[in-house]
Parts: structure tokens; sequence; C-alpha cells
């Protein structure tokens, strides 16, 4: 987990605005306390060139400024500009560049200026959403082969990540717009990244066949290239399918009018906008609504608060093994914390779907407070921290069992396949699992030991949904 590229790295998304709407603020250190080495910051154009050839190195400084030893960036760089781009934004949608030899120069300066700091370049978010990229397939493609060349021009040694492959596509079928919209890019600028990079959100059991879907897109045009985990985190609505007739016809008032700017400017005064008010209208049935969806919404019962927070910990080991199961040895979890300190509006539709992920909260302006799913983070990444592979083993007794390779010994993680709201309150299931150690150590996700003693070459075990996690 530290500064190195062997074994397995976990790291964690900082946000998409750093430094956009207030001052760029300290994080690696709380980021280090949580045991991780690895995070991914988004910049736009605009923050480093607000005025054509005049940098402003403010944001990139304060990033830089707050690194340390062993510690790496992942940046993602959103081509918005007030000035430089087809759509004028400070934030999003990112557009192509009014002039490419700017940008060229833009991007430069910048790998330059973080030369030896970033570890990871990523052009842009997820370009197949049209939020986040106004622009076609055929452009992405041409802006990641330059963004490509120029990266690999100021610092060979950085790795090129392909923008992130979410839902829109993995959860598509066959021949779907967002579908194809990869396949172009794949087709044109296959040799313009090293990595290729999934978002996982949708129901953990999905994780292996999203892992195989993005190698698949790959081959298809003949390129086999390591795939990454951009962002994950769980619970969300995508992992409860019999949400989805509420939410579309939520998205369906928010979005009426089309998609909304998202330069500062106009979001500060838009106002009552069609999404705030689906919202509104959302909170004033919430009593009526399913469990399941009120667990999201900001002052839900304290029953449902918790139980949500108890499904978040358990996803935060079951995502990563899962995804590591399938080969993939680097992860970020979504995300560290509210980028604006004490913000909170719950009519907010971005923030609805995705505020309560934040591992950190902030006390007063000071962000410090740990998020149940923090410390379950922080005790994993421990137990990760000299682990080099993961392998599932087959079990007949709808138990998940995944054997952790790692210089100190193996280490052995089991759960229950379950429904994940109601699956806590199931009985566990026992099972008697090979041990040749005289000893075992049994820790859930929750930090409560369990006694465990072998006996007959035997070690058994009740287990349940939370997953357990063993070692010698």
């Amino acid at each position: 987990m530290g500064g190195g590229n062997t074994g397995i790295q976990l790291g964690i998304v900082r946000g998409i605005s750093y430094g956009v709407f207030g001052a760029p603020g300290i994080f690696m250190p709380q980021i280090r306390e949580l045991g991780s080495r690895l995070a991914r910051v988004y910049l736009t154009w605009n923050q480093i060139e607000p005025q054509p050839g005049s940098y402003d190195w403010s944001a990139v400084d304060a990033l830089l400024g707050q690194l340390g030893p062993g510690d790496r960036l992942w940046i993602t760089v959103v081509t918005a500009s007030r000035w430089a781009t087809r759509q004028a934004t400070d934030f999003l949608p990112a557009s192509m560049p009014r002039d490419v030899a700017a940008y060229q120069l833009f991007l430069g300066a910048l790998v330059s200026h973080c030369r030896g700091a970033v570890a990871y370049w990523q052009c842009n978010n997820e370009p197949s959403n049209a939020g986040l990229w106004s622009g076609s397939a055929a452009d992405y493609a041409d802006l990641a082969t330059v963004f490509a060349r120029t990266v690999r021009n100021a610092d060979p040694d950085a790795q090129i990540v392909l923008g992130g492959c979410g839902f829109d596509v993995l959860g598509s079928n066959a021949g779907s717009e967002q579908r194809a919209f990869f396949d172009e890019v794949l087709a044109r600028a296959g040799d313009a990244f090293d990595v290729f990079d999934v978002h996982l959100y949708d129901a953990p059991q999905r994780i292996p066949a999203h892992i195989e879907d993005a190698r698949a897109m790959m081959r298809l045009r003949g390129i086999d290239r390591p795939v990454v985990v951009g962002e994950y985190g769980g619970p969300t609505l995508l992992g409860f399918p019999e949400l989805d007739s509420v939410m579309q016809s939520v998205m369906m008032e928010a979005f009426a009018d089309g998609e909304p700017s998202l330069d500062s400017a106009d979001l500060a005064a838009q106002g009552e906008m069609p999404d705030r008010r689906a919202m509104r209208a959302l909170y004033g049935k919430m009593a009526e609504l399913p469990p399941t969806l009120q667990m999201f919404m900001q002052g839900c019962p304290p029953a449902l608060e918790a139980r949500r927070h108890r499904i978040a910990c358990r996803e935060i080991v079951t995502r990563n093994l899962l995804a590591m199961a399938g080969g993939v040895t680097l992860t970020l979890a979504w995300n560290l914390a509210p980028e604006v300190p004490n913000y909170r509006d719950p009519f907010n539709l971005m923030g609805f779907i995705s505020d309560k992920l934040a591992l950190l909260s902030y006390q007063h302006d000071e962000l410090s407070r740990r998020e149940p799913a923090a410390e379950t983070f922080a005790r994993f990444a421990a137990l990760m921290s000299d682990a080099t592979a993961v392998r599932r083993v087959d079990t007949d007794l709808g138990i998940v069992a995944m054997e952790v390779t790692r210089e100190r010994g193996p280490l052995f993680v089991f759960w229950a396949e379950a429904d994940p709201f109601t699956g806590e309150d199931e009985p566990p299931k026992l099972i008697e699992w090979p041990w040749a150690a005289d000893t075992a150590h049994v820790c859930d996700v929750f930090g409560i030991s369990r006694d465990a003693r072998p006996a007959s070459g035997h070690l058994s075990l009740g287990v349940s949904v939370t997953p357990l996690l063993v070692s010698a």
C-alpha cells in the first residue's frame, strides 16, 4: 500500500472539485491515517490556466505540498474552461479544446510541474455520461490520444488511465449507446492508455462479471491492459433494483428540461431547479417510502441509518475482495469526505446519490470525524498492507470464501451470500474449514473479535452476511 507499484493498493478518492468551490484543503494526513498512500484528485483546466498563458499553481501546490514520502497521486484532468473549451464552464461538463495546441501547452506544463509525484493521469471522467462529457466518442478518443502523448513526453514513468467506465456502460445491454461509445474509443485510442478504469456501484455480486466485461470490451479490439477500480462504494440505490421505478420518476422530473449547467457561477444563481423540486417532493413523502430508500435520505430513522452504516462496512471488504479475486490490484474508495466543510443539502440530487458514502466528515472546520466505514477501511487496509493476491475458494454452502496471499501469512475472509438489507437478520451458517495452525484470530468487519479454537485440523465458524477475517 506504500509507494511501490507491486502488490495490492487501496486508494481513496478525494472528490471531483478540489479547490473549485472553496480553498484547497489538507487531506493527505487523514488518508494516511486510514492506511492508504494513494489519493485520486480532480483538477480543471480553468483552475490552472484561468486566462490564456497565465498559470495559477495555488491548488496544485496545495496538493503537492501535503505529500509525504511514499504518497502518490492519481489526477483526473477535467477539460473545463471558460475560455479554452467548446462548452464554456469552470467545472462540468468537460468538452473539447478550442485549440489543441493550447491544451497541449497547458497539460504539458501541469504534468511537468507535478513530475514524480503523480503515478496516474486520467483524461476526464466517465466520458459516456452526458453530464460529464459534452462531445462524441470520436472527440474523446482524439483528446485521449493527445492526452497520452503529452503526458508520456512530460513524464514517461506515469501511467495513463482511460476515463472511467461506469454503470451507464456496465449496467447496459450489448448494443447500447454507452457501450458503442466505449467501443469506438477503444477502436480509435487503443494505444492511448495503460490501465482501464471501471467504477463499481451496483450490487457487489455483479463485480466479477463487470471486471470480465471490461476485459471482453478490450479483447474485442485486440487490447490487453490491466483493469483498475477508480471508484467503488456502497450501498447505493443501484444495488436495490426494486427502487428503480421510484428513482426513474424522480430522475425524469429532475431532468425534464435537460442537464443543468454546472458552472460554479450558474450553480449559485440557479435557485430552485427541477432536480431540487423533485427531491423536495420525494422528501415530502419520506415516511411512505420503502425503508431501503429511506436509509439513503438525510434525517432517516436512526435504526435505518445504523443499518446503512453496517452495510457500508461490509461492502468496503466485499467489493474490494470480489474485484481483487478477479485480478484487480488497485482500487479507490468513493470518497474521502464532503468537499465543502459542513455543507449538507438534502435536496441536492447528486448528494442524495452519494453523500452518505463519505468516509470522513467535518467537526467544525476540521476533517476529523470517522464514519463507521472509515474504521472498517482502516482495519482492512492494515490487514492487506502486504497482500499480493486474492483467490476465491469454491464452497457449496452459499458462503463466499477468499484466500488473501500475504508476506506475513495468509488471510481468509468468509461471508454468506444474502440480501444486503435483510441478510443480517438471517441465522449464521456453519462451515468447517481446514486449518493447520494451532491458533486462529477471527475478527469481523466491525472490529469485534470472536473465539475460534482449531480442532482436528479444522476451524468451525458461524458465517453470516458480515464478513469474518481469519488469520493464524
